[in-house]
């Protein structure tokens, strides 16, 4: 067979690409309550849809399973090569400059909410299966593309498609960055509870902070009952730490509130943790004993060390790197149980029951424990073997083997790693206000996903 010019039959067909891409784009595919029909609600069944019935029109083979996923399969033959999508997105936000669900196209980019997370990569995978099926290329493997409509909230559509589905054999989600992920960290979520003391008069009334796991707090308000409280103290501290604060006089209490700096919970040290500071600094004052056993440890265990090593359950490996604890959620209220809400990524040679085993639970206990464990794709697997190849001769460029704390779809494969769309380079504009994709990078990434899926599939 002739050699056959991936980057001209992708350029042959741009026009069409960047139509469907911005149809796709218009759905506002946000969570919502749901129904039987459509269990996330309609702007998600809406962009299933019409991903769906593009694959009819186009000659596929597609299945609807319960409006929870859906597949467009190609091929024939006995394994099953899956390429995991998903067409639901987070809320668009304010601030944007353009419509955020108008897939305006200018300077080279298409703007619109989910472009690079996760729509447009979508319709790069759907145009590289369509390029194989156009071309008649003989396939001894089936490519079957997945839909995932949840993949933003709880996964629940992957759940639900492989408890009724065939499982592929090998695969890549085209959602995160190129060259290549091969390994995605643990994930484990859990809470370590202080228990209620109703002796004496408390001076800590409550402290909050954090909204999710994954995300590290950018505010926290603490209400105290204290007299002769020295404002001056809160303002040096705050001063001494280069944070943002306000003290607020209520009566006979007073509310302290800090800004802090958010980040993703794969990456702490990338942000300022405004619940740890509340602690840091609350831990300076004279306290009711419970309140103090709770800022002392939020103090002591968590201000500084994004590792776990004041826990005892540092760990790093080569493959993955170390272990990360974002304290994501803190709850304190006079009469009731102190709550450290923890987000730990874990490298993949690890146990999540070590971390658990390795946690002194004298003072607060372990409880409500989410875990996801890690995934790794050694780097001698045949699927890494054909993407790294295909990779350099598309791009000209070494195609390192990356390992990240967050978490794709290729995790619900046992052989699947994490390929593009981000180029290295590119500025990651994924759940951001104006987000875009490159159309140079639209065609590039179909150019190498149609490669790689025929010479996986051939």
């Amino acid at each position: 067979m002739k050699n056959i010019d991936w980057v001209q039959e992708v350029e042959s067909r741009k026009n069409e690409l960047i139509e469907d891409t911005r149809e796709l784009l218009k759905i506002k595919s946000v969570l919502e309550e749901g129904t039987e029909k459509a269990p996330f609600g309609e702007g998600i069944a809406e962009a299933l849809h019409f991903l769906l019935e593009t694959g009819n029109k186009d000659g596929f083979v597609t299945k609807n399973v319960d409006g929870y996923a859906g597949h467009i399969e190609h091929g024939s033959g006995e394994e099953l090569i899956g390429v995991l999508c998903h067409i639901d997105v987070v809320p668009e936000g304010d601030g944007w400059s353009v419509p955020p669900f108008g897939a305006v196209v200018k300077d080279g980019r298409i703007y619109a909410r989910g472009a690079i997370d996760d729509k447009g990569p979508t319709m790069a995978a759907y145009y590289a299966i369509k390029i194989l099926k156009e071309l008649e290329l003989p396939l001894s493997k089936r490519i079957r593309m997945i839909i995932g409509t949840d993949e933003e909230s709880n996964w629940r559509c992957v759940d639900h498609y492989f408890s009724h589905e065939e499982m592929p054999g090998i695969g890549f989600a085209p959602d995160a960055d190129f060259p290549i992920i091969h390994a995605e960290k643990g994930i484990m979520d859990f809470d370590l509870i202080q228990k209620k003391d109703e002796k004496g008069d408390k001076v800590l009334k409550s402290l909050t902070s954090g909204q999710r796991y994954n995300m590290v707090p950018d505010y926290a308000e603490a209400l105290l009952a204290l007299e002769n409280f020295e404002e001056e103290s809160f303002h040096t501290f705050l001063e001494g730490e280069n944070l943002s604060g306000h003290v607020t006089i209520k009566g006979e209490e007073v509310l302290l509130t800090i800004e802090g700096i958010s980040a993703h919970g794969s990456m702490p040290e990338q942000g300022i943790n405004a619940g740890i500071k509340m602690c840091e600094f609350l831990s300076t004052l004279t306290l009711d004993e419970k309140a103090n056993e709770f800022v002392q440890y939020g103090a002591q265990m968590f201000c500084g060390d994004y590792y776990g090593e004041k826990l005892g359950i540092a760990y790093k490996d080569e493959v993955s790197g170390p272990l990360t604890v974002n304290i994501g959620l803190i709850r304190y209220k006079e009469d009731e149980e102190g709550k450290f809400g923890l987000n730990i990524r874990y490298p993949v040679t690890q146990q999540s029951s070590t971390i658990i085993e390795g946690i002194d639970q004298k003072t607060f206990s372990i409880e409500n424990i989410d875990d996801s464990p890690p995934h790794h794709v050694e780097k001698d697997h045949q699927l890494i073997q054909t993407l790294q190849r295909v990779y350099e001769e598309r791009t000209g460029e070494e195609a390192t083997l990356l390992a990240i704390g967050g978490g794709t779809y290729a995790r619900a494969l046992k052989a699947g790693v994490a390929f593009g769309p981000l180029f290295q380079g590119r500025e990651d504009v994924a759940h951001k206000k104006d987000e875009y994709m490159d159309i140079e990078d639209l065609l590039k990434a179909t150019a190498i996903y149609a490669q790689a899926l025929y010479e996986l599939a051939k």
